[in-house]
């Protein structure tokens, strides 16, 4: 059995990507369509957001519920839009007087890619307070959605399928895996044992981090200690 340091490639397999828990069927606008037509959408599907596209079918921006509140907050009925129109951003100005995708949108639109691991889709939606992704192809058209609920759903993974990922794709191959208890419960996982060096160690921690389902990785490993090195010059 070769035993050694992990590869970080090695790491990008074990996790789960975006073409795995996306929406396939993703519900778009064009740029023309009007405000009227998005907001009814909106609330009929129960969505907080859409793409909207281009003639060829490319993401050229996203139109959310945020993006229509300008007009109902800053109306004149109340008196209320000039007195603060000269304290808003030109873009909120715009978009209060929007009727269509195109004045309304936000662009560039955040996207990902279906081979974008979901760990990196869960950043930039965390990253950039967003509840929706559009997913693109090589050519930016629009394939498919990705949402924080698809997102979450990377650990409904059962503890016993969790545990054998690590026994088997983790440890094994790498280090001798009858020297490690691996223990997982509610999705956390406690490892216990001695590897053969610490950077195997810190390797198969770093790993059990990235496997889908996991909540978080305890580690209770016995590193070894490396040999303190003689001195030249000293003899006792």
């Amino acid at each position: 059995m070769a035993l050694g340091s992990l590869s970080a490639g090695e790491e990008v397999t074990m996790n789960a990507v975006v073409k795995d828990v996306m929406s396939t069927l993703p519900i778009s606008v064009g740029k023309t369509t009007s405000f009227k037509d998005i907001a009814a959408r909106l609330r009929e599907l129960r969505v907080s957001a859409f793409p909207v596209l281009d003639a060829d079918g490319r993401v050229i921006g996203v139109v959310s519920e945020a993006d229509l509140l300008p007009k109902e907050a800053l109306n004149d009925r109340h008196g209320v839009r000039g007195m603060i129109t000269g304290l808003l951003h030109r873009t909120e100005q715009a978009k209060a007087e929007g009727v269509t995708a195109a004045d309304l949108m936000t662009s560039p639109a955040m996207t990902v890619t279906r081979d974008d691991t979901v760990e990196h889709a869960a950043w930039l939606m965390y990253s950039r307070e967003v509840k929706r992704l559009p997913v693109v192809d090589e050519g930016g058209r629009l394939v498919g959605i990705v949402s924080r609920t698809d997102i979450l759903a990377v650990f409904d993974r059962t503890d016993a399928e969790i545990r054998a990922e690590i026994m088997t794709k983790v440890i094994s191959g790498h280090s001798e895996p009858s020297w490690y208890s691996v223990l997982v419960k509610d999705g956390v996982v406690t490892l216990e044992g001695t590897p053969e060096t610490v950077p195997i160690g810190h390797d198969i921690v770093r790993r059990a981090r990235h496997v889908q389902g996991v909540v978080a990785v305890r580690d209770r490993l016995v590193y070894p200690v490396p040999p303190v090195p003689s001195r030249p010059g000293l003899h006792f």
